[in-house]
């Protein structure tokens, strides 16, 4: 079986929302990184000198490779990824090896051969 790693770096408000689909989309878990700061093409909102930005939820699953894509377009589908700026991004990278993951091929294995 072989896995990718799905990044996501998601507005803090949303990152319930986003990790609940990603879930019912396939996803068997997720490690959350709390309070990072993203730099978008646009420079952050200042307010006497403070800035106005959201925290951001880094998101990071490792996930089958069949289903990657679905969890991937679900994730951006409800974090609003391609409906409004500067919401989130989200992608994908392949896993060359993983350990720690023979509950994940269990679960997974019945899963796959029915989506093939």
């Amino acid at each position: 079986m072989h896995f990718k790693l799905i990044i996501a770096l998601v507005e803090d408000d949303k990152t319930n929302k986003v990790l609940d689909a990603a879930r019912k989309a396939g996803a068997t878990g997720a490690t959350v990184i709390n309070q990072a700061r993203g730099e978008g093409a646009e420079e952050a909102t200042t307010f006497f000198g403070l800035s106005l930005e959201t925290q951001r939820d880094v998101l990071l699953l490792l996930v089958e490779e069949h289903l990657a894509r679905d969890i991937l377009e679900t994730i951006a589908e409800v974090g609003e990824f391609d409906s409004k700026a500067g919401t989130g991004i989200a992608f994908q990278v392949d896993v060359e090896d993983a350990v720690g993951v023979s509950h994940q091929i269990r679960k997974l294995s019945n899963v796959v051969e029915e989506k093939l």
